[in-house]
C-alpha cells in the first residue's frame, strides 16, 4: 500500500422508506372524497327544505292574510329619513298634465306645374305638394301640478295651461288618466286652478297640505317634484332656498311676465317641472315652481304658496279669481328717476303717463294717468301724485305698490298717504275688483 494511498471505504447502503407520500395514498383521496360529497349532499338537502319550509309558512301567512316583513333601506340621516318620508307621502298627489289640441293633419301628395301648358310624358316634373285632410290629437305640452283637495283640484302654473283651445289631462303617480278643465288663471301670479272632472276609484283624490312660505329662511333645505322634461314623471330633486323676495322676469310660449317677491332654489327646476311643489322636511308645501335661469346653473324660482292660497280660496268660494284694483298708471321712484324728474322724494309710487321704452327713453303714454270711473279717481287722486304709504306700509323699491295690494282684497277698505305739491294727505279708498 502506497504511502498516499488510502484505504477504500464503503457508505452503509440506507434502507427503503417505509410510508409513501400522502399524495399518493389512495385511502387519503377516498376519505377527502367522502367528505366533499357529505357537504355537497348536506348543502344541497339544506337548502332545499329550508326553501320548502320558507314557501310553506309563507303560503299559510297569506291564507291568513298576513305578509311577512320586506327587506326595508335604513336611511343613513335623520334629513335622509326626512326626504325619503316626504317623497313617498306626497307623491300620490303630484300629477303630470298632458295638454293636447286638435292641429291640422296634412296630406302628402305631388303636382306637376307644366301639365296644363304642355301636358304628355316629356314634361313629367313633379314637385312635392301638402294639403290639409282633417285634423288629429296631438300633444303640444305638458306640466306639472299638485292635488289641494280632495274633491279633485289641483294647482298649477298659468302658463302651463295657457292656451284655453286646447284639452287637458291630468295623469296620476299610479298611471291613471282624468280628463281635467281650467277653473280659474292668474296671469299676475303665474298660477291656475284646476279641476279633474271624473271621480277616482276611491271616494277621494290625495291631498297636499299648505305651508306659511312667510316663515322660509335662507339656507332652508327644500325638494321638488316634478315632471322632468316633460317624460320622467315624479322626478325629485333637493337643495336649498338661496334667496328670498326675488323679483323675476320669465318668458316662454310667446309671453313675458314679471313676477315679485318669489323664492330662489338651487333645487333642480327643469322643463317639466313648471306647476310642480316645493316641500319643506314637513312635508308641507311652501311654493309653486315655475322658472329657471337659463344662464346660470341650479338657479331656479318658485311662487309662495300663500299667494296661492288666495286663488284658491276665490275659486272655491266664487268661481273665480280676481285682483284688487286701483285704476292709476305709476312708476315706482328711485334716487334716478328722481334727479331725471326733479321729484321732491326717492320713494313712493308717482301717478304719471310718463314711461321709459327698452331703449330707456321717457316717452309719455296716450292715456289718463287716473283712469276714469276707478276707485282712484273717485277718491280724487290725480296725475303727480305720489303715493308714499298703502296702509302704513312704505312703497320703495324693494316693496312695491304691486307687491303690497296683492295682499288685499277688492271690497278691502285701505288708506293712503299721498304727497300732492309739497303737502301730505291722507286718503280712505275700498279697493276695485279687476277680474282674471
Amino acid at each position: 500500500m502506497s504511502l498516499y494511498q488510502l484505504p477504500k471505504f464503503e457508505f452503509p447502503r440506507l434502507a427503503k422508506p417505509i410510508f409513501r407520500p400522502f399524495w399518493k395514498n389512495k385511502v387519503f383521496w377516498l376519505i377527502l372524497l367522502i367528505i366533499f360529497l357529505s357537504s355537497l349532499f348536506g348543502f344541497l338537502a339544506g337548502t332545499i327544505s329550508g326553501s320548502f319550509l320558507y314557501f310553506k309558512i309563507r303560503g299559510e301567512l297569506l291564507k291568513l292574510n298576513i305578509s311577512l316583513p320586506e327587506q326595508v333601506y335604513l336611511p343613513q340621516t335623520s334629513q335622509e329619513e326626512a326626504i325619503i318620508k316626504v317623497v313617498k307621502e306626497a307623491s300620490p298627489a303630484v300629477v303630470s298634465i298632458v295638454v293636447t289640441k286638435d292641429v291640422p293633419k296634412l296630406e302628402l301628395y305631388y303636382e306637376n306645374p307644366f301639365e296644363e301648358f304642355f301636358g304628355g310624358p316629356l314634361f313629367e316634373f313633379k314637385i312635392p305638394q301638402y294639403r290639409q285632410k282633417g285634423t288629429e290629437k296631438q300633444e303640444i305640452g305638458g306640466g306639472t301640478g299638485f292635488i289641494v283637495s280632495q274633491e279633485g283640484m289641483v294647482l298649477t302654473n298659468a302658463h302651463v295651461v295657457s292656451d284655453e283651445k286646447a284639452d287637458y289631462t291630468i295623469l296620476t303617480n299610479d298611471g291613471k288618466k282624468y280628463p281635467a278643465s281650467v277653473l280659474a288663471r292668474d296671469a299676475t301670479r303665474d298660477l291656475a286652478v284646476m279641476k279633474i272632472e271624473e271621480k277616482p276609484d276611491s271616494k277621494s283624490f290625495p291631498t297636499l297640505e299648505l305651508g306659511d312660505s312667510d316663515k322660509l329662511q335662507i339656507g332652508q333645505t327644500v325638494i321638488a317634484i316634478g315632471n322632468a322634461l316633460g317624460e320622467f314623471r315624479n322626478t325629485v330633486s333637493v337643495g336649498v332656498i338661496s334667496g328670498l323676495g326675488r323679483r323675476v322676469t320669465a318668458s316662454g310660449g310667446g309671453t313675458v311676465e314679471t313676477l315679485e317677491d318669489v323664492i330662489q332654489t338651487d333645487a333642480a327646476i327643469n322643463r317639466g317641472n313648471s306647476g310642480g311643489p316645493l316641500f319643506n322636511l314637513k312635508g308641507e308645501v311652501i311654493g309653486v315652481n315655475f322658472a329657471m335661469a337659463e344662464a346660470a346653473e341650479n338657479i331656479g324660482f318658485a311662487i309662495p304658496i300663500n299667494k296661492a292660497k288666495k286663488d284658491i280660496e276665490q275659486v272655491e268660494k266664487f268661481g273665480k279669481i280676481s285682483y284688487p284694483y286701483l285704476g292709476i298708471w305709476y312708476l315706482v321712484l328711485n334716487e334716478e328717476i328722481q334727479k331725471e324728474k326733479n321729484l321732491p322724494t326717492n320713494e313712493g309710487a308717482w301717478i304719471t303717463r310718463w314711461t321709459k321704452d327698452e331703449s330707456g327713453n321717457w316717452q309719455i303714454q296716450d292715456k289718463p294717468a287716473v283712469i276714469p270711473g276707478t276707485v282712484a279717481q273717485i277718491a280724487g287722486l290725480k296725475e303727480n301724485d305720489i303715493i308714499l304709504e298703502f296702509n302704513q306700509e312704505k312703497i320703495t323699491p324693494e316693496n312695491s305698490l304691486a307687491k303690497i295690494i296683492m295682499k288685499y282684497s277688492p271690497g278691502d277698505k285701505v288708506v293712503l298717504k299721498v304727497l300732492r305739491e309739497g303737502k301730505e294727505f291722507s286718503v280712505e279708498i275700498i279697493l276695485g275688483e279687476r277680474s282674471e
